[in-house]
């Protein structure tokens, strides 16, 4: 990134933080600093290329591996920052008390020759999104590293302490004091006498003559003080025809979505629509994103459903019931209130300065940015990227709650506008459920015709909508003056004869058109979404006036180009299920799902539900299916979760959808043939988990080849043993495979003991799969004849680990790649890398909150089960 960005966001006459330095050492420097600005967090700095890498880490590191934290990329800083402790001024950014929790030097895992090397390599880490390091700091020791994630956006990545001697599960962040000054930050903030930029600090304070714009109006630096408004009402922009283009103006982007106003109280979050609906649980990413972020304020801001490009998409956010319908954001454009303080009384630019220092970037909260640009060029881009427009604010302005102010201004693109549904019409002969719908606008008081609206709506649409409009339905014809749907036009001379049925003006909804005629009909209206942010009495006629009756003369600005929205990273699932509906239909692979009981606690001491459970499925499909693909599964079924009675079915002859696929197996046991259900796709899988098949099982050949399995499998499988001698013995079979020239691919299996897969390509039968396992292990047992049994009987190994090579056996199955298990702590059964088969490794490493994340790191590292089998014969002439 280099420096730019730094110093474009600082006033280096108003803060003590340095501006530049070069490293003179030949180990490379790290360093930490506690940060208290608006929110407490740690950032974390590496050196690279002369200046430090930066990492904000909101919960600060941890030194137990199995802790992931959340570390936000943030520009480059100076290598001078390293030595920074002190207070940043109030008003500037990141405005707050600093100090340096650890320091040290650092190096990148492997061998290098020289710094330089090291550096390269690091900065290749960095851009493939991996980097593993050695930290040698006064509290931090030993290997962590740091792994990009899509997690929360493109600049999201996990800090993570890798299993070593240092690691420890106390909480290394009751170390709360300063390595340099020996100070914590209440200490640092009573007396920064004697600390860097104490002059600077000095410096910053007297009182200045600051410039004011050509209002004269005057700056106030803090707001009134006061308790946290109850409710609140936006302030409303004036619909204008063109932009007002004189000094004293700021331009952003109109999104398209809902208001909402955000009540946050820490770590209780209010989001409230601008009629006072809570938009709390039907919107959670957004309400538990700022819960995450622990604000204490009231923010102003649109609710958006962002496509690819980052513009808004209306239709979308309408029928949003999870993060699967959508990428939700939340973009703040005012801060009303903060800690105790009203700021409605100040000038928006300072409103904005106090926003951007409280909000830290996040992929779902964001500012919403402001051009001082040339507002027609802007305007024609936004028209290029069908934006709904455009908002002109004064930068001067306070905020008016509930009032519709000519100090905001609303410019269009397209001509849209809210709409209040009288009625609907039903074509005869018409298929549809509806033909059209009968709109219009009050004007004092009374409902105005505006048009008819024909299209912009899918059949799903029309039938919800039908379920909103029959409680409404009613005799009377609401509009003033009864709209004529049959009356001929040079268009259509001989309309479809239509009937009208008419609804009481309680619904809203949004439309898009071309023009408005001289009697004021809309020209090829299209229905956009309804609106339930609005009640149908605040739709009134609203004409954009001539820019000049509101802000006077024009001038002319230019624009050299900027980005106006923010285009999505690569897109990471997140939920399926709303966990605030008991019951949800899903439409996944053209196939309707109804999900019940989405509420039910599944694991009683954690409060992991059903829904929590089919939302993981939803996240892993990609990287589980390729193991469950075309294979025979057996149901494991907890219908009531892990604490309840569980069941398993192979026979669904009878009983199930019929789109579900199967297969007829017929067993050489008295039970006969058998009608197993095979995944065939991301619907059967869900499917499946809504059964409550918590785990899933796959057989280990597909339908087609049933008899031929596709990998061996070694199944080691403790008695009373603890997880780390089953490690040992993991370590001896990964000795024999060795030997024998096999490559075995490991995995946790998300209970006690560990899965080791042979890859086989469906070249051999079952019976030679397992005799390739029983070799292994007999070799195995052979080494630690005392640690291990090939006893199936329980009550012959006590005490000994069981090396399972009877697992390969016709219709013999175990849990999945990446399948959750049912057993206390959500645990999952997670493929690992050899080298992390060694002591202090956990089963409870990896649980459904945060193996989706692992999972698409992990995927191409199991990947090779499925790929070139093994050459049984070369292995026998080793053995």
């Amino acid at each position: 990134m280099g420096l730019v960005t730094y110093k474009q966001k600082r006033s280096f006459n108003k803060t003590p933080e340095p501006v530049g330095g070069k490293p003179t050492g030949k180990a490379l420097s790290f360093v930490i600093q506690k940060h208290d600005a608006s929110h407490l967090h740690y950032d974390f700095r590496l050196e690279m290329e002369g200046v430090l890498k930066s990492w904000a880490v909101p919960k600060g590191p941890s030194t137990d591996p199995a802790v992931k934290r959340l570390a936000m990329m943030v520009e480059d800083h100076p290598f001078d920052y390293k030595d920074f402790e002190g207070i940043i001024p109030k008003g500037q950014y990141g405005g707050g008390t600093v100090i340096v929790w650890d320091e040290g030097s650092y190096e990148m895992v492997g061998e290098f020759d020289s710094k330089k090397e090291m550096e390269k390599a690091l900065l290749q880490g960095l851009k493939k999104g991996k980097i593993h390091f050695i930290l040698q700091g006064k509290k931090l020791k030993g290997e962590f590293a740091l792994v990009k994630t899509t997690g929360r956006g493109e600049n999201s990545w996990l800090l993570m302490k890798i299993q070593d001697k240092y690691a420890k599960e106390t909480d290394i962040l009751k170390k709360d004091k300063s390595v340099l000054s020996g100070k914590t930050i209440p200490q640092m903030e009573k007396t920064p006498d004697n600390v860097y930029g104490q002059v600077s600090k000095k410096k910053a304070e007297p009182k200045k003559k600051r410039a004011v714009r050509s209002t004269e109006q005057k700056t106030a630096t803090t707001g009134k003080r006061m308790k946290m408004p109850e409710s609140l009402h936006p302030m409303l922009a004036t619909l204008v025809e063109k932009p007002p283009e004189e000094e004293g103006w700021d331009y952003e982007v109109k999104w398209d979505g809902y208001r909402a106003l955000a009540y946050c109280n820490r770590k209780k979050v209010e989001l409230r629509s601008r009629n006072d609906l809570d938009f709390s649980h039907k919107y959670y990413p957004i309400r538990d994103a700022l819960k995450e972020l622990s604000l204490n304020a009231i923010l102003d801001g649109e609710l958006i459903v962002s496509k690819e490009n980052g513009v808004s998409d209306f239709g979308s956010l309408q029928n949003w019931r999870s993060e699967a319908d959508g990428e939700l954001v939340y973009y703040v454009f005012d801060l009303l209130w903060e800690d105790g303080e009203s700021l409605m009384d100040l000038p928006l630019s300072e409103r904005r300065a106090r926003l951007a220092e409280l909000l830290p970037e996040h992929p779902l909260v964001r500012v919403s940015q402001v051009f001082d640009t040339d507002v027609n060029q802007f305007l024609e881009v936004a028209g290029k990227m069908k934006m709904e427009g455009i908002m002109a604010k004064k930068a001067d302005s306070s905020y008016f709650p509930g009032a519709r102010t000519k100090e905001w201004l609303k410019i269009k693109v397209l001509n849209r506008h809210e709409v209040v549904i009288g009625g609907y019409t039903k074509n005869e002969g018409s298929s549809k459920l509806f033909s059209s719908l009968l709109v219009g606008v009050f004007k004092k008081g009374k409902l105005q015709y505006t048009g008819k609206i024909g299209t912009g709506f899918s059949s799903a649409t029309q039938a919800e909508m039908l379920k909103q409009f029959k409680p409404l339905v009613t005799k009377h014809n609401p509009f003033t003056i009864a709209p004529d749907i049959n009356k001929p036009s040079r268009f259509r001379p001989h309309p479809p004869n239509a009937e009208a049925i008419w609804l009481k003006p309680q619904l809203v909804c949004e439309v898009s058109y071309t023009e408005l005629t001289s009697d004021g009909i809309m020209r090829h209206p299209s229905f956009e979404g309804m609106r339930v942010d609005k009640k149908a009495s605040e739709v009134k006629e609203e004409k954009a006036k001539p820019v000049e009756e509101v802000t006077g003369e024009l001038t002319d600005n230019k624009m050299k180009g900027k980005t106006i929205t923010r285009k999505l990273g690569k897109k990471e699932r997140k939920t399926l299920l709303n966990p605030t509906e008991n019951q949800q239909v899903k439409m996944i692979d053209g196939k309707d799902l109804t999900f019940t009981n989405v509420k039910k606690i599944y694991w009683p001491k954690e409060k992991i539900t059903k829904g929590d459970m089919v939302n993981y499925y939803y996240q892993v499909a990609p990287y589980i299916l390729p193991f469950m693909i075309d294979r025979p599964q057996s149901l494991n079924r907890h219908p009531n979760g892990i604490a309840g009675e569980s069941f398993y079915q192979k026979n669904i002859a009878g009983k199930f959808p019929s789109w579900l696929k199967t297969h007829n197996y017929k067993n050489t046991t008295k039970e006969g043939q058998k009608k197993f259900l095979v995944c065939a796709d991301e619907a059967t899988l869900l499917y499946m988990a809504n059964l409550g098949c918590i785990e899933m099982n796959p057989w280990h050949s597909n339908v087609k080849s049933p008899d031929h399995p596709d990998w061996s499998v070694i199944d080691l499988d403790p008695d009373t043993n603890s997880f780390e001698e089953v490690i040992g013995i993991a370590r001896l079979v990964k000795q024999a495979l060795e030997s024998v020239g096999i490559k075995g691919y490991p995995k946790t299996s998300g209970s006690t003991g560990i899965h080791i897969y042979i890859p086989l390509a469906a070249k051999y039968d079952y019976e030679q799969s397992k005799m390739l396992a029983q070799l292994i292990v007999t070799m195995v047992h052979k080494e630690s004849p005392g640690n291990t049994s090939l006893e199936r009987s329980p009550a012959k190994r006590k005490g000994q680990i069981y090396l399972d090579f009877l697992q390969n056996r016709s219709i013999q199955t175990i849990a999945a790649p990446f399948s959750l298990r049912p057993k206390p702590g959500a645990t999952v059964s997670m493929p690992l890398e050899w080298e992390e088969v060694k002591k202090g490794l956990k089963v409870k490493d990896f649980t459904i909150h945060n193996a989706a994340a692992i999972a698409r790191e992990r995927f191409d590292l199991f990947k090779p089960v499925l790929g070139k089998g093994v050459d049984l014969g070369k292995i026998l002439d080793k053995v």
